[in-house]
């Protein structure tokens, strides 16, 4: 569905009227959720002037696996952790119960169901 977007509208305001989408909202807290992930290892980079190609080699992995996390995707637990605690930080994973209104539905991906 197209929505006329005010030229006016500020990206925050923007990102508000987006996140009235149920579909949408749940991307957003996702990838919110990744960035929290994410700045440490930029941040460290950036300020000790490291390539991802030299960090890798710093941690033993590969230039493809810190861009990879770089951007958000976490195919690898134990790299991930590598990689953070070579940065000074580390992973908290916590289950946390589903809300009433989602459905089992909703985490159905490519013929494998995801849920309670």
């Amino acid at each position: 569905m197209k929505r006329n977007i005010h030229l006016g509208m500020s990206v925050n305001e923007h990102i508000e009227e987006l996140k009235k989408n149920p579909d949408f909202r749940k991307r957003w807290e996702i990838s919110q959720q990744k960035l929290k992930i994410v700045i440490p290892i930029i941040r460290y980079r950036i300020d000790h002037k490291l390539t991802q190609g030299q960090l890798a080699k710093k941690i033993s992995v590969t230039q493809q696996h810190i861009s990879k996390i770089e951007n958000g995707e976490f195919s690898s637990m134990e790299t991930l952790e590598k990689v953070l605690r070579y940065v000074g930080f580390t992973i908290k994973l916590e289950a946390v119960p589903v809300k009433e209104n989602i459905r089992l539905r909703d985490f159905v991906c490519t013929g494998i169901a995801w849920g309670r």
